[in-house]
């Protein structure tokens, strides 16, 4: 195991709240850039390259318990006492995970369409289809290949993902920055039960409607635990909706994290 700190990308003022935004399964930081850019420019906005993801450190172990451990030293690292945590997908259970180990370091927390308490069949499914990595032969083929895949994603979002996710191989094939071996384990991560956020602690759960992700259990068990703590919106979007709809999920996020009526 590596004990070397994550890669952070870092935006916004200096002065404020923090806030940390945790990306999905095979993303990174920089996918938040626009977010942070246009939404929360008035904080100091924090977005680490998941252990196995970007430019962090790529050795196991790859549990959610590491992801905590290291999150918990970057927040030492950069200083941050306590922080408005942010995660989409992968990151939403990370966050969660994160929460309910350190609930004193939470402000309030964004659950972005998570992945928590996946049915283990479907887990199974996914995690082979990492097994065998995918590549290509040039930067046009692999731009196609995303676009595909992020069908509702502007132009501009699927160039930049090309641009900072997109490395060459000594074997002179592109691939994106991941480790996938990490892959396999995430998505046997994401089959665990699901837990619920730590009692008293400020949550909006946002829900893709077509994404058919968050599971009804997991919103009752929510409810349960936090009562009129809990938040719940619904964004018309596929999952990767801060990419597909940036600034619906943009506006929601600076509205509620800064406490207005508008977003709470």
């Amino acid at each position: 195991m590596t004990d070397a700190a994550l890669h952070v990308h870092r935006y916004g003022d200096t002065a404020g709240d923090p806030v940390v935004l945790l990306h999905g399964v095979t993303g990174h930081g920089g996918r938040w850039r626009r977010t942070a850019e246009r939404y929360l420019a008035d904080r100091p906005v924090l977005a680490p390259d998941l252990r196995g993801h970007g430019n962090s450190p790529h050795e196991p172990p790859w549990t959610v318990e590491q992801h905590v451990a290291d999150l918990l030293a970057m927040f030492d690292l950069e200083g941050v006492e306590r922080a408005d945590l942010v995660g989409h997908s992968y990151g939403g259970m990370i966050a969660l995970h994160l929460a309910r180990a350190a609930p004193r370091r939470v402000r309030r927390l964004v659950l972005l369409d998570p992945a928590i308490g996946l049915d283990p069949a479907k887990a199974a499914r996914e995690a082979r289809g990492y097994m065998a990595p995918v590549s290509w032969g040039d930067i046009p083929e692999a731009r196609a290949a995303l676009a595909a895949r992020w069908s509702e994603a502007p132009d501009q979002a699927v160039d930049d993902e090309i641009a900072a996710h997109l490395q060459h191989c000594p074997d002179g094939r592109l691939r994106w920055r991941y480790e996938p071996a990490a892959i396999v384990v995430a998505y046997s991560e994401m089959a665990r039960p699901h837990v619920p956020p730590p009692v008293g602690l400020p949550t909006h759960l946002v829900i893709a409607t077509r994404a058919d992700l968050v599971r009804p259990e997991f919103v009752v068990d929510c409810r349960t635990a936090l009562g009129p703590g809990l938040a719940i919106s619904e964004i018309e979007a596929g999952h990767m909706l801060y990419v597909d709809r940036l600034d619906e999920t943009g506006a929601l996020l600076s509205g509620w994290l800064a406490g207005t009526a508008a977003g709470r």
